[in-house]
Protein backbone atom coordinates (compact mmCIF):
# COMPACT_ATOMS: atom_id res chain seq x y z
CA UNK A 1 0.00 0.00 0.00
CA UNK A 2 1.63 3.34 -0.61
CA UNK A 3 1.87 6.05 1.05
CA UNK A 4 -0.33 8.32 -0.95
CA UNK A 5 -3.30 5.47 -0.40
CA UNK A 6 -3.21 5.89 3.83
CA UNK A 7 -0.93 8.72 4.75
CA UNK A 8 -2.48 11.57 6.14
CA UNK A 9 -1.99 13.99 2.46
CA UNK A 10 -3.96 11.10 0.60
CA UNK A 11 -6.75 10.60 3.26
CA UNK A 12 -7.31 14.17 3.10
CA UNK A 13 -7.14 14.31 -1.17
CA UNK A 14 -9.56 11.43 -0.58
CA UNK A 15 -11.86 13.20 1.88
CA UNK A 16 -11.69 16.62 -0.15
CA UNK A 17 -12.36 14.28 -3.84
CA UNK A 18 -15.54 12.46 -2.04
CA UNK A 19 -16.82 15.86 -0.88
CA UNK A 20 -17.28 17.44 -3.84
CA UNK A 21 -18.45 14.65 -5.50
CA UNK A 22 -21.00 14.66 -3.12
CA UNK A 23 -21.83 18.04 -3.32
CA UNK A 24 -21.73 18.40 -6.72
CA UNK A 25 -25.48 19.14 -7.57
CA UNK A 26 -24.94 22.57 -5.30
CA UNK A 27 -21.74 23.46 -7.25
CA UNK A 28 -24.07 23.12 -10.66
CA UNK A 29 -26.41 24.76 -9.02
CA UNK A 30 -24.73 27.88 -7.90
CA UNK A 31 -22.95 27.81 -11.36
CA UNK A 32 -25.71 27.68 -13.77
CA UNK A 33 -27.06 30.63 -11.54
CA UNK A 34 -24.06 32.71 -11.86
CA UNK A 35 -23.75 31.57 -15.48
CA UNK A 36 -27.69 32.36 -16.62
CA UNK A 37 -27.16 35.59 -14.31
CA UNK A 38 -24.37 36.86 -16.33
CA UNK A 39 -25.83 35.58 -19.89
CA UNK A 40 -29.51 35.97 -19.95
CA UNK A 41 -31.38 39.98 -19.67
CA UNK A 42 -33.90 40.57 -16.63
CA UNK A 43 -33.02 36.73 -15.01
CA UNK A 44 -32.21 38.22 -11.77
CA UNK A 45 -35.55 40.61 -12.30
CA UNK A 46 -38.70 39.87 -8.93
CA UNK A 47 -41.00 38.70 -11.86
CA UNK A 48 -38.81 36.16 -13.22
CA UNK A 49 -37.53 34.37 -10.26
CA UNK A 50 -41.38 34.35 -9.16
CA UNK A 51 -41.91 32.42 -12.27
CA UNK A 52 -39.02 30.60 -12.02
CA UNK A 53 -39.67 29.25 -8.35
CA UNK A 54 -43.67 28.50 -10.01
CA UNK A 55 -41.87 25.85 -12.72
CA UNK A 56 -39.21 24.65 -10.09
CA UNK A 57 -41.98 23.73 -8.03
CA UNK A 58 -43.84 21.37 -9.92
CA UNK A 59 -40.73 19.61 -10.99
CA UNK A 60 -39.90 19.15 -7.61
CA UNK A 61 -43.08 17.45 -6.74
CA UNK A 62 -42.84 14.92 -9.15
CA UNK A 63 -38.96 14.44 -8.16
CA UNK A 64 -39.76 14.06 -4.48
CA UNK A 65 -42.11 11.37 -5.40
CA UNK A 66 -39.88 9.74 -8.07
CA UNK A 67 -36.77 10.00 -5.22
CA UNK A 68 -38.57 7.25 -2.75
CA UNK A 69 -39.49 5.18 -5.96
CA UNK A 70 -35.64 5.32 -7.31
CA UNK A 71 -34.72 4.51 -3.90
CA UNK A 72 -36.38 1.20 -3.50
CA UNK A 73 -35.17 -0.02 -6.86
CA UNK A 74 -38.02 1.35 -9.05
CA UNK A 75 -39.06 3.64 -11.37
CA UNK A 76 -42.20 5.59 -12.26
CA UNK A 77 -42.45 6.26 -15.65
CA UNK A 78 -45.97 7.25 -15.43
CA UNK A 79 -46.01 10.41 -13.53
CA UNK A 80 -46.15 12.61 -16.77
CA UNK A 81 -49.85 11.44 -17.36
CA UNK A 82 -51.15 10.98 -14.31
CA UNK A 83 -50.37 14.80 -14.37
CA UNK A 84 -52.72 15.76 -17.94
CA UNK A 85 -55.36 13.03 -16.26
CA UNK A 86 -55.85 14.60 -13.11
CA UNK A 87 -55.46 17.90 -14.95
CA UNK A 88 -58.32 16.91 -16.77
CA UNK A 89 -60.28 15.14 -13.88
CA UNK A 90 -60.63 18.76 -11.93
CA UNK A 91 -61.35 20.43 -15.00
CA UNK A 92 -63.64 18.04 -16.05
CA UNK A 93 -65.68 18.34 -12.03
CA UNK A 94 -65.25 21.80 -12.35
CA UNK A 95 -67.44 22.85 -15.72
CA UNK A 96 -69.65 19.93 -15.78
CA UNK A 97 -69.89 18.11 -11.76
CA UNK A 98 -71.19 14.65 -11.83
CA UNK A 99 -74.28 13.63 -13.53
CA UNK A 100 -76.90 11.00 -11.79
CA UNK A 101 -79.66 11.14 -14.26
CA UNK A 102 -83.01 12.16 -14.31
CA UNK A 103 -81.83 16.30 -14.63
CA UNK A 104 -79.75 15.72 -11.02
CA UNK A 105 -76.19 16.52 -10.77
CA UNK A 106 -73.53 16.74 -8.33
CA UNK A 107 -71.53 19.81 -8.16
CA UNK A 108 -68.22 20.05 -6.43
CA UNK A 109 -66.28 23.14 -4.10
CA UNK A 110 -62.97 23.38 -4.84
CA UNK A 111 -61.49 21.36 -1.09
CA UNK A 112 -63.92 18.38 -3.07
CA UNK A 113 -62.26 18.55 -6.42
CA UNK A 114 -58.88 18.79 -5.20
CA UNK A 115 -59.43 15.65 -2.96
CA UNK A 116 -61.23 13.67 -6.06
CA UNK A 117 -58.27 14.71 -8.28
CA UNK A 118 -55.59 13.70 -5.78
CA UNK A 119 -57.35 10.50 -5.13
CA UNK A 120 -57.25 9.55 -8.81
CA UNK A 121 -54.10 10.58 -9.11
CA UNK A 122 -53.17 7.82 -5.70
CA UNK A 123 -55.44 5.57 -7.26
CA UNK A 124 -53.06 5.40 -10.15
CA UNK A 125 -50.45 4.80 -7.77
CA UNK A 126 -52.26 2.04 -6.34
CA UNK A 127 -52.37 0.63 -9.81
CA UNK A 128 -49.22 0.68 -10.12
CA UNK A 129 -48.33 -0.75 -6.99
CA UNK A 130 -50.15 -3.71 -7.65
CA UNK A 131 -48.69 -4.69 -10.68
CA UNK A 132 -45.23 -4.37 -9.42
CA UNK A 133 -45.79 -6.02 -6.15
CA UNK A 134 -48.78 -8.34 -6.87
CA UNK A 135 -48.11 -9.74 -10.47
CA UNK A 136 -44.73 -9.51 -10.60
CA UNK A 137 -44.61 -6.75 -13.41
CA UNK A 138 -41.02 -5.03 -13.66
CA UNK A 139 -41.70 -1.18 -12.71
CA UNK A 140 -40.51 0.22 -15.97
CA UNK A 141 -42.81 -2.04 -18.17
CA UNK A 142 -45.49 -1.26 -15.47
CA UNK A 143 -45.46 2.25 -15.07
CA UNK A 144 -45.35 2.52 -19.07
CA UNK A 145 -48.18 0.89 -19.39
CA UNK A 146 -49.97 3.22 -16.78
CA UNK A 147 -48.31 5.83 -18.81
CA UNK A 148 -50.43 5.53 -21.98
CA UNK A 149 -53.27 4.33 -20.00
CA UNK A 150 -53.77 6.95 -17.90
CA UNK A 151 -53.06 9.54 -21.11
CA UNK A 152 -55.50 7.40 -22.54
CA UNK A 153 -58.24 8.40 -20.14
CA UNK A 154 -57.45 11.65 -20.10
CA UNK A 155 -57.77 12.38 -23.82
CA UNK A 156 -60.94 10.10 -23.73
CA UNK A 157 -62.33 12.74 -21.54
CA UNK A 158 -62.91 15.20 -23.18
CA UNK A 159 -62.36 13.64 -26.97
CA UNK A 160 -59.25 15.25 -27.37
CA UNK A 161 -60.19 18.94 -26.70
CA UNK A 162 -59.46 21.88 -24.02
CA UNK A 163 -61.59 22.04 -20.86
CA UNK A 164 -61.65 26.34 -20.99
CA UNK A 165 -62.51 28.60 -18.41
CA UNK A 166 -61.95 26.98 -15.28
CA UNK A 167 -63.00 29.76 -13.00
CA UNK A 168 -65.50 27.98 -10.83
CA UNK A 169 -68.72 29.38 -9.92
CA UNK A 170 -68.96 31.30 -6.37
CA UNK A 171 -72.85 29.63 -6.19
CA UNK A 172 -70.90 25.72 -5.90
CA UNK A 173 -67.93 27.00 -3.94
CA UNK A 174 -65.57 26.37 -6.61
CA UNK A 175 -64.45 29.91 -7.69
CA UNK A 176 -61.30 29.74 -5.22
CA UNK A 177 -60.23 26.92 -7.56
CA UNK A 178 -57.68 29.82 -9.34
CA UNK A 179 -55.79 30.26 -6.06
CA UNK A 180 -54.49 27.23 -5.61
CA UNK A 181 -52.15 28.04 -8.53
CA UNK A 182 -52.56 31.54 -8.55
CA UNK A 183 -52.90 32.81 -5.33
CA UNK A 184 -49.67 34.06 -2.66
CA UNK A 185 -49.73 33.77 0.93
CA UNK A 186 -46.87 36.91 2.46
CA UNK A 187 -46.08 37.13 -1.17
CA UNK A 188 -45.12 34.07 -1.61
CA UNK A 189 -46.97 31.63 -4.42
CA UNK A 190 -49.43 29.09 -2.71
CA UNK A 191 -47.42 26.21 -4.72
CA UNK A 192 -44.40 27.40 -3.28
CA UNK A 193 -45.97 26.67 0.22
CA UNK A 194 -47.39 23.12 -0.80
CA UNK A 195 -43.81 22.54 -1.70
CA UNK A 196 -42.37 23.21 1.32
CA UNK A 197 -44.78 21.58 3.51
CA UNK A 198 -44.68 18.33 1.04
CA UNK A 199 -40.80 18.32 1.16
CA UNK A 200 -40.78 18.67 4.83
CA UNK A 201 -42.67 16.16 5.63
CA UNK A 202 -41.05 13.32 2.94
CA UNK A 203 -37.75 14.86 4.72
CA UNK A 204 -39.07 13.79 8.14
CA UNK A 205 -40.53 10.17 6.64
CA UNK A 206 -36.82 9.48 5.35
CA UNK A 207 -34.79 10.44 8.25
CA UNK A 208 -36.99 10.04 11.24
CA UNK A 209 -39.81 7.14 10.66
CA UNK A 210 -39.51 3.37 10.33
CA UNK A 211 -41.02 4.06 6.66
CA UNK A 212 -38.11 5.68 5.62
CA UNK A 213 -35.50 3.49 7.24
CA UNK A 214 -37.35 0.86 5.24
CA UNK A 215 -37.24 2.53 1.77
CA UNK A 216 -33.93 2.37 2.35
CA UNK A 217 -33.71 -0.50 3.10
CA UNK A 218 -35.68 -2.06 0.19
CA UNK A 219 -33.68 -0.53 -2.14
CA UNK A 220 -30.38 -1.49 -0.75
CA UNK A 221 -30.80 -4.95 -0.14
CA UNK A 222 -34.30 -6.21 -0.60
CA UNK A 223 -33.54 -10.23 0.04
CA UNK A 224 -32.24 -8.74 3.15
CA UNK A 225 -35.04 -6.44 3.95
CA UNK A 226 -37.40 -9.47 3.81
CA UNK A 227 -35.40 -11.29 5.83
CA UNK A 228 -35.32 -8.84 8.63
CA UNK A 229 -39.20 -8.18 8.94
CA UNK A 230 -39.60 -5.54 6.21
CA UNK A 231 -42.97 -5.92 4.57
CA UNK A 232 -41.28 -5.35 1.45
CA UNK A 233 -44.52 -5.41 -0.97
CA UNK A 234 -46.54 -2.74 1.16
CA UNK A 235 -43.41 -0.41 1.30
CA UNK A 236 -43.28 -0.26 -2.70
CA UNK A 237 -47.07 0.51 -2.62
CA UNK A 238 -46.38 3.08 -0.14
CA UNK A 239 -43.87 4.95 -2.69
CA UNK A 240 -45.78 4.54 -5.66
CA UNK A 241 -49.32 5.94 -3.96
CA UNK A 242 -47.14 8.97 -2.62
CA UNK A 243 -45.99 9.33 -6.55
CA UNK A 244 -49.28 9.50 -7.41
CA UNK A 245 -50.21 11.68 -5.05
CA UNK A 246 -47.15 14.36 -5.85
CA UNK A 247 -48.20 14.08 -9.86
CA UNK A 248 -52.40 14.65 -8.82
CA UNK A 249 -50.67 18.13 -6.77
CA UNK A 250 -48.84 19.27 -9.93
CA UNK A 251 -52.56 18.21 -11.98
CA UNK A 252 -54.27 20.66 -9.93
CA UNK A 253 -51.70 23.29 -9.94
CA UNK A 254 -51.11 23.35 -13.92
CA UNK A 255 -54.63 23.36 -14.32
CA UNK A 256 -55.42 26.60 -11.55
CA UNK A 257 -52.83 28.59 -13.33
CA UNK A 258 -53.68 28.35 -16.65
CA UNK A 259 -57.39 27.87 -15.52
CA UNK A 260 -57.81 25.16 -18.50
CA UNK A 261 -56.99 21.54 -18.91
CA UNK A 262 -55.90 20.28 -21.65
CA UNK A 263 -54.92 15.84 -21.80
CA UNK A 264 -51.29 16.65 -23.51
CA UNK A 265 -50.06 18.30 -19.98
CA UNK A 266 -47.50 16.38 -18.49
CA UNK A 267 -45.70 15.02 -21.37
CA UNK A 268 -42.16 14.15 -21.03
CA UNK A 269 -42.13 15.73 -17.01
CA UNK A 270 -41.28 12.13 -15.48
CA UNK A 271 -37.96 13.14 -17.59
CA UNK A 272 -37.54 15.90 -15.91
CA UNK A 273 -38.39 14.26 -12.22
CA UNK A 274 -35.67 11.38 -13.15
CA UNK A 275 -32.92 13.98 -13.99
CA UNK A 276 -33.62 16.41 -10.96
CA UNK A 277 -33.36 13.25 -8.63
CA UNK A 278 -30.68 11.19 -10.25
CA UNK A 279 -28.35 15.14 -9.92
CA UNK A 280 -29.70 15.47 -6.53
CA UNK A 281 -27.47 12.32 -5.65
CA UNK A 282 -30.79 9.40 -5.85
CA UNK A 283 -28.58 6.51 -6.86
CA UNK A 284 -30.37 4.55 -9.77
CA UNK A 285 -29.30 1.50 -8.05
CA UNK A 286 -31.96 2.28 -5.45
CA UNK A 287 -30.78 2.56 -1.38
CA UNK A 288 -29.59 5.60 -1.92
CA UNK A 289 -30.27 9.61 -2.15
CA UNK A 290 -31.64 12.60 -0.27
CA UNK A 291 -35.12 14.89 -0.18
CA UNK A 292 -32.87 17.81 -0.33
CA UNK A 293 -30.70 16.59 -2.93
CA UNK A 294 -33.55 16.39 -5.19
CA UNK A 295 -35.03 19.73 -4.28
CA UNK A 296 -31.77 21.06 -5.42
CA UNK A 297 -31.50 19.01 -8.16
CA UNK A 298 -34.84 20.08 -9.22
CA UNK A 299 -33.39 23.81 -9.25
CA UNK A 300 -30.96 23.26 -11.37
CA UNK A 301 -33.07 21.83 -14.11
CA UNK A 302 -35.23 24.52 -13.47
CA UNK A 303 -32.98 27.14 -13.68
CA UNK A 304 -31.32 25.65 -16.80
CA UNK A 305 -34.57 25.12 -18.93
CA UNK A 306 -35.78 28.45 -17.87
CA UNK A 307 -32.16 30.30 -19.21
CA UNK A 308 -32.07 28.52 -21.97
CA UNK A 309 -35.35 29.94 -22.81
CA UNK A 310 -34.25 33.36 -21.92
CA UNK A 311 -31.37 32.89 -24.27
CA UNK A 312 -33.43 31.70 -26.96
CA UNK A 313 -31.84 28.46 -27.47
CA UNK A 314 -33.97 26.17 -29.51
CA UNK A 315 -36.30 23.36 -28.19
CA UNK A 316 -34.51 21.17 -29.69
CA UNK A 317 -30.75 21.90 -28.39
CA UNK A 318 -32.84 22.55 -24.84
CA UNK A 319 -33.53 18.86 -25.11
CA UNK A 320 -30.30 17.25 -26.16
CA UNK A 321 -28.90 19.54 -23.10
CA UNK A 322 -30.77 17.64 -20.86
CA UNK A 323 -30.35 14.14 -22.01
CA UNK A 324 -26.50 15.24 -21.79
CA UNK A 325 -27.24 16.61 -18.12
CA UNK A 326 -29.08 13.05 -17.17
CA UNK A 327 -26.18 11.24 -18.94
CA UNK A 328 -23.54 13.02 -16.82
CA UNK A 329 -25.82 13.03 -13.30
CA UNK A 330 -25.58 8.84 -14.12
CA UNK A 331 -21.80 9.03 -14.60
CA UNK A 332 -21.10 10.60 -11.60
CA UNK A 333 -22.88 9.14 -9.45
CA UNK A 334 -21.75 5.46 -10.57
CA UNK A 335 -18.16 7.29 -10.06
CA UNK A 336 -19.13 8.46 -6.83
CA UNK A 337 -19.86 5.25 -5.66
CA UNK A 338 -17.08 3.42 -6.74
CA UNK A 339 -14.78 5.75 -5.45
CA UNK A 340 -16.62 5.11 -2.00
CA UNK A 341 -15.92 1.28 -2.54
CA UNK A 342 -12.28 1.99 -3.15
CA UNK A 343 -12.00 4.48 -0.07
CA UNK A 344 -13.46 1.99 2.03
CA UNK A 345 -11.27 -0.91 1.58
CA UNK A 346 -8.02 1.71 1.74
CA UNK A 347 -9.28 2.14 4.95
CA UNK A 348 -9.92 -1.47 6.10
CA UNK A 349 -6.58 -2.18 4.32
CA UNK A 350 -4.61 0.47 6.66
CA UNK A 351 -6.64 -0.78 9.81
CA UNK A 352 -5.26 -4.70 8.99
Amino acid sequence: MSAIDTGPNGASAQNLLLLLLKARTFIALIVVFVFFAAAAPNFLTTANMIIMAKHVALNAFLAIGMTFVIITGGIDLSVGSIVGLCGMVAGYLLLNGVDLGYAWTIQFNTFEIGLITILVGVLVGVVNGVLITRLNVAPFIATLGTLYVARGLALLSSSGSTFPNLSGNAEWGSDTFRWIGAGSILGIPVSIWMLILVACGAAYVARNTPLGRHIYAVGGNERGASLSGVKVKRVKMYVYMFSGFCAALVGLIIASQLQAAHPATGETFELNAIAAAVLGGTSMSGGRGRIFGTIVGAFVIGILSDGLVMMGVSTFWQTVIKGLVIIAAVVVDQAQSRFEARVVLRQQAAMR
